[in-house]
């Protein structure tokens, strides 16, 4: 689906275009080097097994980025994610397999002249649900309202 960067484009039921990516060990160095996490659970694998995990695996900031991406290339660059609920990790994501971010648009509302959208979101790995299931809620511009008077 197409990023729909008004309000009045969105419906319930509509479903997000999934984010996907393949987890490399490349892939989880670079990205807690990028979020500055470096706790070596998650870019030394011998550390990660001697602490329990099957191998190093993706941070938190890495899999809260995927949901974001998901739900920011449908409400584009206008639109404001408001708050996240519900983000759970269930399974370590490691090297090998791949993430798939699935969302949908359970409802939208207007709210002190506000265009809200609550979009379910989950992530999950070959393996079966790995994040989740949770809700953001954004705000979307409408069309025709001067954004200015409406708080955003």
């Amino acid at each position: 689906m197409t990023p729909a960067p008004h309000w009045d484009d969105v419906s319930a039921g509509d479903e997000l275009a999934p984010a996907i990516y393949p987890l490399s060990v490349m892939r989880l160095v670079m990205a807690v080097g990028a979020n500055r996490d470096f706790n070596s659970i998650h870019h030394n694998a011998d550390f990660a097994r001697a602490s329990g995990a099957p191998d190093l695996y993706a941070n938190t900031y890495f899999l809260q980025g995927m949901w974001e991406r998901c739900v920011r290339d449908h409400i584009g660059p206008q639109g404001r994610i408001l708050a996240l609920h519900g983000f759970r990790m269930k399974a370590f994501h490691t090297p090998g397999q791949t993430v798939t971010v699935r969302a949908r648009v359970q409802r939208t509302w207007l709210e002190e002249g506000l265009g809200l959208v609550e979009i379910h979101i989950h992530s999950e790995t070959e393996k079966g649900l790995s994040v989740g299931p949770g809700r953001v809620i954004a705000s979307l511009p409408r069309r025709g309202v001067d954004q200015a008077s409406s708080g955003t």
